[in-house]
């Protein structure tokens, strides 16, 4: 007889990739080996794409009530399930009301997974006056109440290691067979530096424009900036392309060399590297900032470099924009890198001890 996994989840199937680069690629190899799946969002299509508008305060509550009566309603069904896997929060505003009955009243064990610093504030401009109701402490209890616990680093295990001592790494991981599955191409006329990201994480890049516009004095290249919306700044060499999920791959494909500024906070170091991770997929030559899993994710030089200061950032770019050989070099080490420590195939085999391996 298989057995039932319940996902309890933020946002709705295939829509936000915390929930696609941790635990979504690995639903159909866990039917494959006799799950059934289920996924329970808290948000529905309709009010994920409301939630970060301006306005529509109005369709915003009523979308939010409908997110906490599901919740309810969902309690009564989880008899049905063999376990219960509950990523980030079960529900997004307010206390962890949903985690304690889960566990203290109905007894249930449940996997907490997370991949960010998430008991720190953050919080999009568009939403900012409603981010007390977030209640970011309820992570700490959510661990406590856990039989196990998958985090994204050693950072964040960590952390997570004070509330419980069942904790597990699992990698952000990449599908290097059905999504990731193309090669940038780096014999083109004009390079291409590129980044991409939503809009709240673009200030990053704000440390390094002066780098890029000194760069433009020297060299002929495009800056690509992949995201939902598009800069406030601009430059000579800038293009934009509205990310989209159907598109994502052809146009991260176009980059040559890829980038991940960040700065030295608390919020980086629970980063999982995954701008860096999805560049090598597509062997991107690619530089990251040294904070956080960054460092364990590039061997300087051998799988792409690392930048600590502007002078290294221009230092490492001007070598990338002069050397094509070089980006082909750190592209291919970059992809084997990914094949062996964070593609799913790598990686598949520790999500299925999840759920067969009982605590």
């Amino acid at each position: 007889m298989s057995e039932t996994i319940f996902f309890i989840v933020p946002y709705p199937f295939g829509e936000a990739p915390s929930q696609r680069f941790r635990f979504e690629q690995y639903l159909t190899f866990l039917e494959e080996n006799g799950y059934k799946i289920h996924i329970h969002p808290f948000l529905n299509d309709s009010t994920w794409k409301t939630l970060y508008q301006e306005g529509n305060t109005l369709k915003k509550i009523a979308g939010i009530s409908g997110s906490f009566w599901r919740r309810f309603l969902l309690l009564f069904q989880l008899r049905r399930a063999n376990h219960i896997y509950i990523h980030r929060e079960a529900a997004q505003l307010g206390p962890p009301i949903f985690e304690w009955i889960i566990a203290k009243v109905l007894r249930r064990k449940f996997i907490y997974d997370f991949d960010d610093a998430i008991w720190l504030p953050n919080y999009s401009d568009t939403n900012a006056r409603f981010q007390r109701l977030k209640s970011y402490w309820k992570v700490n209890y959510c661990m406590k109440w856990a039989d196990k616990i998958t985090a994204g680093n050693a950072y964040l295990a960590n952390y997570a290691k004070q509330y419980n001592s069942n904790v597990q790494i699992i990698p952000t991981t990449i599908d290097t067979i059905h999504h990731h599955n193309r090669v940038s191409n780096q014999s083109t006329e004009k390079p291409t530096i590129g980044w991409t990201g939503t809009h709240t994480t673009m200030h990053y890049l704000e440390e390094i424009l002066p780098i890029i516009i000194d760069l433009e004095n020297d060299f002929s290249f495009d800056f690509l900036i992949i995201s939902n919306e598009p800069p406030r700044f601009e430059l000579t060499s800038l293009k934009f392309i509205k990310w989209s999920k159907e598109t994502e791959i052809e146009d991260l494909a176009k980059i040559t060399i890829g980038i991940m500024p960040l700065k030295q906070d608390i919020w980086s170091e629970g980063k999982c590297g995954f701008k860096g991770l999805q560049y090598m997929a597509l062997e991107i030559a690619t530089v990251l900032a040294p904070i956080g899993v960054n460092k364990t994710i590039i061997e300087d030089s051998k799988n792409g470099f690392l930048a600590e200061n502007l002078a290294e950032w221009k230092e490492k770019l001007t070598v990338l924009l002069e050397n094509e050989a070089k980006r082909i070099q750190l592209g291919k080490a970059g992809k084997r890198t990914i094949d062996e420590r964070f593609s799913v195939v790598a990686n598949q085999e520790k999500y299925l001890k999840l759920f067969t391996n009982k605590s």
